[in-house]
């Protein structure tokens, strides 16, 4: 038996009445749908489109039947065809946050703009963190191009790690690379849409927009069977309601409206529901993702999407902060209980910092941790035996303790949550301990100096080479920055 432990900082009627304004909202207000290709495929579906404003007006009897045609559960599976993460219920699926623009230099305590080495150790981390299920295109290459750099971060990702990759694109040219690249690595495209290898975020304009791009990324992600996810990132106060159920009405329409586009282009195709809804800071400008708000949004938008019986996803178990520090670890631990807690199928923000601008390597190996302590709450308490304590059933004056029982030999090791080193459990102060942030930094330097790059092919990787060298040749390189994986 099992229980998972629940939180939710909505409750059922308020999920409900969200989503019933939501609906209104689509019905009354529309969303300006910017691409033609999405209004005609909308417009041959019956809905309602003023030509001027491009504004589409949804109905709820067409909402109901694309929910109806999206999955409830996706399958992703490694570089190699492997089950990797099964997104449905409960299941929690840690992965970095995506496309940061900064990378936190530890020993100088200063960002600076990420390289391809950069990438390289980011990917290579990600896939020796045992708590991380998935890898993201977690940082924007400075030394490429940036019309390609979101395929050059795809690039990389393939191939020096394994997991299953949360990315998607800067321009609307870049997805057919990229979904090429995929190709190339399942070795056909009904292959990858078999076993699907990456998800692609894909993002409305709020309030109540879907730009061009992100139409272009919707229509192409339902047509090849890659997973969409949506991501609608209100702003309370600024783009958005300033209520927390008021910017959760629009975060609902945002993405439903996104679903129908989706579902209406290819029916029962892949798609995930997401976000990054906030707050917006009125004292500095600033978009707190650390807030206790975002949390609670978070929190609402899994309880909506999971209402709707989709696979969700929400950034958490990141930071504000601009150093790895108390700020840092206090934030992204509340906000991976609330994820754990609210069952987010998706959770990404592992090694974020400066409200999703900033990764850190340290700040990754330490949120490993948070991510481990996380899923052994999301397991819950559990029954192992007919007798809930066979230990207390015997004589147990004889020894008078429980460290040699068979049942402690036989489920300690799940009972238990142990986390690596880097974790303070020792049993007295010392003077010259090393702060969590220097044990993290080791770790960190070991993995990468001790663990093996997961070797891909070599026709695939030539075969990768030669597509993303053709792509960079247009954007004017004569050659690809050299990825040095041997000498990491």
């Amino acid at each position: 038996m099992q229980s998972h432990p629940h939180f939710s900082a909505i409750d059922k009627s308020l999920v409900e009445r969200i989503i019933d304004e939501a609906c209104v909202v689509l019905e009354k207000t529309g969303v300006i749908v910017e691409d033609e290709v999405a209004r005609n495929t909308l417009s041959e579906a019956g809905l309602r489109i003023n030509p001027s404003s491009r504004k589409t007006y949804f109905s709820r009897a067409c909402v109901e039947k694309c929910l109806e045609t999206a999955p409830s559960t996706i399958e992703l599976y490694d570089r190699d065809g492997n089950p990797a993460a099964q997104l449905a219920g409960q299941r929690l699926h840690f992965t970095p946050g995506s496309a940061a623009l900064e990378i936190l230099d530890v020993n100088a305590r200063t960002p600076r703009k990420p390289a391809t080495r950069d990438l390289v150790q980011f990917a290579r981390l990600t896939q020796h963190l045992e708590h991380l299920a998935i890898q993201s295109t977690a940082l924007v290459p400075a030394d490429v191009p940036e019309k390609i750099a979101d395929r050059y971060r795809l690039y990389i990702a393939l191939q020096v790690c394994e997991l299953p990759i949360v990315s998607g694109t800067f321009t609307p040219e870049g997805f057919k690379s990229m979904k090429n690249m995929l190709v190339v690595i399942r070795g056909g495209n009904e292959n990858l849409r078999r076993k699907p290898l990456a998800i692609f975020d894909c993002c409305p304009t709020s309030p109540l927009k879907w730009s061009a791009h992100g139409c272009h990324d919707l229509i192409q992600c339902a047509r090849s069977g890659i997973p969409a996810e949506l991501v609608s990132m209100p702003l309370a106060g600024a783009t958005a309601p300033v209520t927390l159920p008021g910017i959760l009405v629009q975060h609902t329409s945002e993405n439903l409206s996104g679903l129908v586009i989706h579902q209406l282009t290819s029916p029962g195709s892949p798609v995930i529901w997401g976000g990054s809804p906030t707050i917006f800071d009125m004292r500095f400008g600033t978009t707190p993702m650390g807030s206790i708000e975002a949390m609670m949004l978070a929190s609402g938008t899994a309880a909506i999407g999971k209402h709707l019986g989709l696979p969700t996803h929400g950034y958490l178990c990141l930071s504000d902060s601009k150093h790895v520090d108390v700020q840092a670890g206090f934030e992204s631990g509340m906000g991976a209980l609330f994820a754990a807690l609210s069952g987010l199928n998706v959770i990404a923000g592992p090694g974020m910092l400066s409200f999703q601008t900033c990764q850190s390597l340290e700040k990754l190996v330490i949120d490993n941790e948070i991510c481990g302590a996380c899923l052994r709450l999301q397991r819950g308490i559990e029954m192992h035996e007919p007798s809930i304590a066979n230990d207390l059933m015997g004589d147990i004056h004889h020894a008078e303790h429980f460290l040699t029982s068979p049942n402690t030999l036989r489920w300690m090791r799940d009972e238990f949550f142990t986390p690596s080193d880097i974790i303070d459990r020792y049993p007295s102060f010392a003077p010259d301990q090393k702060s969590i942030l220097e044990r993290a930094h080791a770790k960190g330097q070991s993995i990468l100096s001790n663990e093996p790059v997961p070797a891909l092919e070599n026709e695939l990787r030539d075969e990768l080479e030669r597509m993303m060298l053709a792509d960079a040749k247009k954007a004017g390189m004569v050659k690809l920055p050299d990825l040095r994986i041997d000498e990491q």
